[in-house]
């Protein structure tokens, strides 16, 4: 994985192809690669460098051609080198372009190397390309090659296949890892992401698991595997052409904070023009959501974490039984299903991996309730789902997620009040009324912390030295130190761990040193007195304490003591207030250590892999 590029045109696709990758870096990548097809002859170009430094060298080199296609690559199997990157070919007629996992390469490339076959890679993914030039050489078409090549693989792909033997004809497929194509005017494009596209379409078709497209210019034709044709309706991305311009900002990061306010506004728009109904998630009379009696989240990452919040919303509010559980375990074990839970999963892109196998699990387990939170209307997660709620957070482009996270948690506080209304936990209009309020101040509460940003520089300027971090929080604030502790983590490097303000006493206490930077997520809620406790107990042993407290919650600086005043406590939506200065503080130590904030080492935005 991680990004795909595809194009057969009239004109020379290779501009195209280089601007649709730039589109895709967001995601991640280790090296960048393009193909085309050039009179009769395969061309290739590699780079581990940026996509900028593949751009040089295709212009270099003089690379064009009518039929290409383009990768980013993030490695799974084999290191970051240019022998490894995209595109792979075989005996210079064939070349692939793959996103996924092939479980059963190790087999395959045994198979073909028996056959002649020689492997200049390690990757999983050059036995694609020599398993469609066997089967080419025995039907001498691509479509059918490809099919029967599809047929022999195990695990995830997403694939765009060309052949120096048919110059105006593109094959791709996908099978648990996303793609699209793109109808342009006597043009057709494919991708794993709409962004890559939007430059030179707004006409988009996604395909389906199992899916295979046989693209000339003279139309398409999707199919499954055994070649039966298949149907699929074309979109109109609401994507626009600028989506991705950084404007006045140094970073996507930076840039996707400072949208919070607007996310916000946006996502909430909804629910608060049509109240706590069924209807805000597709259930126009309540025939799925009225059934309900548990819930069961099911994510990862920072989506786990917006779980874990919801999870307090949720039995607080709703008194409804409730778990959160990590996507990527929830299939490992055995579970007891209960036909009347809500399965509810949480994507920024729709489109992770772990997420989707959790819910096929509980489908086949004899879930049928789920509902889908996610970002992304074409995504697989949605598709897959009985119900959905479309955050409108834009696209997010920094690995790191932030107004995606946000917008998560007003979704699921939306659903808390929904099923809190259905089972008669909030009765009248009176007793929703404050929870519609704060969801109406929660935009404003989110700008004024986000004036304190001179503040948390301040912060991370002190925590920019540092190689370790401790961060603390109580009750659905513990979620939001496990948020904060995960982004300084991945953008700056620095080791950090969150825990339960109470637990200091039970292991955590040992590590805390004056090297130790211990930020507390510290709102005026009853927790605060205990808060308050053990607290002492960092400073009793020299640790430096970082306390991000509500403006009437009676903290006050002093030596070893760093105070950053929020709003007045927003109450019970408070962790997502909280969670906005910790973001603020990770970008700024991440910026000030040097660090690729956008794309940090070794990580992708859309983990499509398991």
């Amino acid at each position: 994985m991680c990004g795909i590029v595809g194009a057969l045109s009239p004109r020379d696709v290779v501009p195209m192809l280089v601007e649709g990758l730039k589109r895709l870096e967001y995601r991640g990548y280790d090296s960048a690669g393009v193909a085309v097809i050039v009179e009769g002859a395969l061309r290739r170009t590699r780079s581990t460098g940026r996509v900028a430094q593949l751009a040089q060298q295709v212009q270099r080199e003089g690379v064009s051609g009518c039929l290409g296609i383009a990768h980013t690559r993030w490695a799974t199997h084999g290191e970051p080198s240019e022998q490894n990157a995209h595109p792979h070919q075989s005996h210079q007629e064939i070349a692939v372009v793959h996103n996924g996992i092939i479980e059963n390469h190790e087999a395959l490339r045994a198979e073909l190397q028996q056959q002649g076959y020689r492997f200049e890679s390690e990757t999983d993914t050059e036995v694609i390309a020599h398993l469609v030039h066997a089967h080419y050489q025995q039907n001498q078409d691509l479509g059918q090659a490809t099919r029967a090549a599809l047929a022999q693989l195990e695990g995830a792909y997403a694939i765009a296949v060309i052949s120096r033997c048919e110059p105006q004809r593109l094959v791709a497929a996908r099978k648990g890892s996303p793609l699209l194509l793109g109808l342009g005017e006597g043009e057709y494009f494919v991708a794993s992401d709409a962004a890559a596209l939007i430059p030179v379409t707004a006409r988009m078709l996604y395909l389906e698991d199992g899916d295979v497209i046989d693209i000339s210019l003279q139309g398409f034709q999707i199919t499954d595997l055994a070649g039966i044709p298949l149907e699929r309706n074309a979109h109109i991305s609401q994507l626009s052409a600028d989506i991705v311009e950084l404007g006045p900002y140094a970073h996507y990061m930076q840039k996707e904070i400072a949208e919070q306010p607007r996310a916000l506004t946006d996502t909430i728009e909804k629910i608060l023009d049509w109240g706590p109904t069924p209807a805000l998630f597709g259930d126009e009379h309540g025939a799925v959501l009225s059934q309900v009696d548990r819930v069961l989240f099911m994510a990862c990452g920072t989506s786990y974490h917006a779980a874990l919040v919801a999870r307090y919303w949720m039995e607080q509010i709703a008194r409804i039984p409730c778990t959160a559980e990590v996507a990527s375990e929830y299939r490992y074990r055995a579970s007891v299903p209960h036909a009347r839970t809500l399965i509810v999963t949480i994507s920024q892109s729709g489109e992770t991996a772990d997420t989707l196998a959790a819910l096929k699990q509980a489908q086949e387990l004899g879930h049928p309730y789920s509902l889908a939170i996610c970002n992304v209307a074409e995504s697989a997660l949605v598709r897959q789902s009985t119900l959905s709620f479309l955050t409108r957070a834009g696209m997010e482009i920094g690995v790191a997620s932030t107004k995606a996270f946000t917008t998560q948690l007003v979704a699921l506080f939306a659903l808390t009040l929904t099923l809190a209304r259905l089972r008669g936990a909030l009765a009248t209009a009176a007793e929703e009324a404050p929870h519609l309020d704060a969801l109406r101040r929660l935009p404003n509460k989110v700008q004024h912390v986000l004036n304190l940003e001179p503040q948390l520089i301040g912060w991370a300027e002190r925590f920019a030295t540092k190689q370790h971090a401790l961060f603390l929080g109580r009750g659905p604030h513990y979620p939001i130190a496990l948020e904060g502790s995960l982004k300084l983590k991945e953008i700056s490097y620095i080791h950090a761990e969150a825990y339960p303000a109470g637990e200091l006493k039970h292991g955590p206490l040992a590590l805390v040193d004056q090297n130790m930077p211990v930020v507390a997520v510290a709102p005026n809620d009853q927790l605060l007195e205990k808060l308050k406790s053990n607290l002492q107990e960092v400073r009793a042993r020299g640790g430096e304490l970082y306390v991000l407290a509500d403006r009437d919650s009676r903290f006050m600086t002093s030596e070893g003591v760093h105070v950053i005043r929020l709003p007045d406590h927003e109450g019970i939506l408070s962790p997502v207030v909280h969670v906005v200065p910790l973001q603020l503080l990770a970008y700024h130590t991440a910026r000030l250590r040097g660090a690729d904030v956008d794309k940090p080492r070794n990580l992708a935005k859309s983990v499509t892999v398991e």
